[in-house]
């Protein structure tokens, strides 16, 4: 495995809510390169600097992971986990009362 490569995928929402998956360190500073600049705040900065660093191999990959993954809970882009998804439809498809 590639050094900035992350354990796990940090799934998030793009475009039009269609879910995505920030495999590693560079697709996460590539994300927050992108971010709008009126919407960059402090978790942003944060995260990008930590990107930055473990590009350089200064920090370790998963310490980046950590820090963009609180900085898209923040912005509310993480995606819903699929199982959470399924679960909910198939409550609503065996009761008739949940809408």
């Amino acid at each position: 495995m590639k050094p900035d490569m992350f354990k796990e995928p940090v799934s998030i929402l793009m475009g039009l809510g269609f879910p995505a998956e920030v495999r590693s360190t560079m697709d996460a500073y590539r994300y927050l390169v992108e971010w709008p600049a009126a919407r960059r705040d402090d978790a942003h900065s944060v995260a990008l600097k930590a990107c930055g660093a473990a590009l350089r191999g200064e920090i370790e990959a998963e310490t980046a992971r950590g820090l963009f993954a609180a900085f898209a809970e923040k912005h509310d882009l993480l995606a819903p986990e699929t199982n959470v998804i399924v679960a909910s439809r198939v409550r609503r498809d065996r009761d008739p009362r949940v809408h």
